[in-house]
């Protein structure tokens, strides 16, 4: 999987991408593998203010319940909806219509202390080596 250029991302595996002023965050392609076949997904409503490093919501797999983490801080402006419906939808596409928020960033300057792309798929083939070894 190539992760997007363009994105952001944690060490929590989630992703950021920002478009006129606003983000639309999810998780990544190796968190939703890492889950297995997601179940339920548990989001804040509108209006929720998210800070960066702090849980806003999870999801439920049929292995586990995983916290997901805000990569910076703003106030939510839409909750994927569909995703209440059709949760599986991170599984089949976590990069694109499995988005999970979309916020208006408070603070900016946070996602400067993100991974881009290369630095996050070096940072999870290093994990992948370590659960191999």
């Amino acid at each position: 999987m190539a992760y997007p250029k363009e994105y952001r991302y944690t060490k929590e595996h989630e992703w950021i991408v920002v478009k006129g002023g606003i983000a639309t965050i999810g998780i990544t392609d190796y968190a939703q593998h890492e889950l297995g076949d997601v179940v339920f997904v548990e989001l804040p409503k509108a209006g929720a203010k998210l800070a960066a490093g702090k849980i806003f919501g999870s999801v439920e797999s049929v292995k586990a319940v995983s916290e997901i983490f805000a990569p910076a801080s703003g106030d939510l402006v839409e909750a994927n909806a569909a995703l209440q419906d059709k949760p599986e939808t991170l599984n089949s596409d976590p990069h694109g219509a499995g988005w999970l928020v979309k916020v208006k960033l408070t603070n900016p300057t946070e996602l400067s202390s993100l991974l881009d792309a290369a630095a996050y798929e070096a940072f999870i083939a290093e994990k992948q080596k370590e659960a191999s070894s």
